[in-house]
């Protein structure tokens, strides 16, 4: 497999496109929000002539869905992610307003994903694993075999998700990082939801929040 990352909306949200041999791909936490940044996913889509089958995101919200109906409507895709989302999903609309962002209403979740299933695509599957505190429902998704972890907002280099929002919890977070993400092998790569990747053994020895 194959990680491939794009920035997108005045958040600076890492979208990422993860592909194997067969060209198959899935989209994960799309956030293209306006017109050029849809074309340059197409473009990306395109140009490594990928097939997307899945959008899946991580959590919901806003920044996090910008892209969902467009990806959607553009390659006949539904969006799966935690039941426990609904409600960011949901209200991710308004809450574009409050920060003055245009965004077109997301359609609602088709289907429920949950720690312990797999996302199969092309040759490949990810693992599942549910990471609440910073939302209720946030999800990791990763591959024991290529040692990667799409991790959303959950876990960021030298720092964690905020967790003032409504379905995050300081403690919970805390708590499931250490029960669930540091009980994988310290080579791991960490994909945020923002900035740069690290390594969950980097993590273990220099996050402030978790040493």
């Amino acid at each position: 497999m194959k990680v491939h990352r794009i920035i997108f909306s005045p958040f600076e949200v890492n979208t990422y496109i993860i592909a194997d041999k067969s060209k198959e791909c899935v989209i994960i936490d799309p956030a293209c929000n306006n017109k050029q940044e849809q074309e340059h996913l197409i473009k990306f889509i395109n140009d490594n002539n990928l097939k997307p089958v899945k959008l899946l995101n991580t959590h919901c919200h806003l920044d996090h869905v910008f892209g969902n109906k467009f990806v959607c409507d553009t390659y006949n895709l539904k969006t799966e992610a935690s039941k426990d989302e609904e409600f960011n999903l949901n209200n991710a609309a308004n809450a574009a307003k409050l920060y003055g962002v245009q965004m077109e209403t997301p359609y609602p979740i088709k289907t429920y994903i949950k720690e312990g299933e797999k996302i199969k695509f092309g040759f490949s599957e990810l693992d599942i694993l549910h990471v609440p505190g910073h939302t209720s429902g946030s999800l990791v998704f990763h591959s024991g075999k290529y040692k990667f972890a799409i991790a959303g907002d959950v876990l960021f280099n030298g720092s964690i998700g905020r967790t003032d929002l409504p379905g995050g919890n300081y403690d919970t977070l805390i708590s499931q990082i250490n029960a669930k993400l540091f009980k994988l092998e310290d080579e791991t790569i960490i994909y945020s939801g923002h900035g740069p990747e690290t390594t969950i053994g980097k993590e273990k020895e220099t996050n402030p929040y978790l040493t």
